[in-house]
């Protein structure tokens, strides 16, 4: 999941370079929302792990 938020990101600073506003802003959107979704899933992950561990 982090790698598509940091191929959105790529694909968003390639279409701003080139004047692509409106697609570099929904790629920047995609990948802000894939990022938080990562960390979001990630903190799961890690409380998860430590309870298990009791």
């Amino acid at each position: 999941m982090l790698y598509y938020a940091l191929v959105f990101l790529v694909v968003a600073l390639i279409a701003g370079a080139l004047g692509f506003g409106g697609v570099a802003g929904a790629a920047t959107g995609i990948a802000q929302i894939l990022f938080f979704l990562f960390l979001v899933l990630l903190l799961i992950s890690l409380v998860l792990g430590l309870f298990r561990r009791t």
